[in-house]
């Protein structure tokens, strides 16, 4: 069932996306546990959502419009959303782009490469400073008033472009600082825990327990510089290490079929 589209009147949040009511009505019933989960509209996050829910949160999905260059991916996060059953959509707008600093908000150009072999060592151009940190602290407002401690979140510390916040280290941290952060975990009633389910998983492993979850990977995106009509480039680091994944799943990624 399509969540009901609705504007607010806030300049943070540009849109929001609801179940309709019958859902909701159900849903609360149910009193499943909420848990905010961020939703980029790729192939990780589409995987972590499906997680949540199968582990029987009511998902509350979030996505931003930051600036990025590949704008395409929030369709693709509605897409996913809708499909999964997240109780809630919210795209909220930060806009990064207004400190340049990254080839995914326009400061330079994406980096492309012939193989995953060939994007070597260290950190790319197209890092955003502090992203998740930004994302993971909007995420802890929405939590806090939704009076739930669960925020999921599809980073990864092996097939990843070597973003120093997708470290499990770094997320550690942040859970410790979002508990001295809030009102709820000063006064005892919030202790926040992060899940990152996928940190130690191959993207093969990735795409092989989606698939089992039932995602329809043809939905997502995954490229940080798609052509005009919104084809992948297959050339990015992003397009590259999906391909490896299916690759490594033995399966063929919809998601260019999809595209043509």
């Amino acid at each position: 069932m399509a969540p009901e589209r609705f504007s607010m009147p806030v300049t943070l949040i540009e849109h929001v996306f609801v179940l309709a009511d019958q859902y909701s009505k159900s849903s609360m019933a149910s009193k499943l546990r909420p848990a905010v989960v961020l939703l980029s509209g790729g192939l990780d996050s589409a995987t972590v959502l499906a997680l949540a829910v199968e582990e029987g949160f009511e998902a509350h999905a979030l996505s931003f419009r930051y600036g990025q260059r590949h704008e395409i991916e929030l369709q693709a996060a509605t897409r996913v959303a809708e499909a999964l059953g997240a109780r809630q959509h919210i795209v909220a707008g930060v806009d990064l782009a207004a400190f340049e600093g990254s080839a995914l908000t326009g400061a330079g150009e994406v980096p492309h490469h012939s193989s995953v072999e060939e994007m070597g060592e260290g950190i790319p151009a197209t890092y955003v400073p502090a992203r998740n940190t930004v994302f993971l602290a909007v995420a802890l407002a929405w939590a806090e008033t939704l009076g739930c401690a669960d925020i999921f979140i599809g980073v990864n510390a092996l097939d990843y472009s070597g973003y120093p916040d997708c470290r499990p280290e770094y997320l550690e941290a942040f859970q410790a600082m979002a508990d001295l952060a809030t009102k709820a975990g000063v006064e005892g009633r919030q202790r926040l825990q992060i899940h990152a389910p996928l940190m130690t998983m191959t993207k093969g492993e990735i795409i092989r327990r989606g698939l089992e979850l039932g995602v329809d990977y043809g939905l997502t995106h995954s490229c940080y510089d798609p052509e005009p009509a919104g084809r992948p480039c297959r050339t990015c680091d992003s397009c590259l290490l999906r391909a490896k994944g299916f690759a490594e799943a033995g399966v063929h990624d919809p998601a260019l079929t999809a595209a043509g």
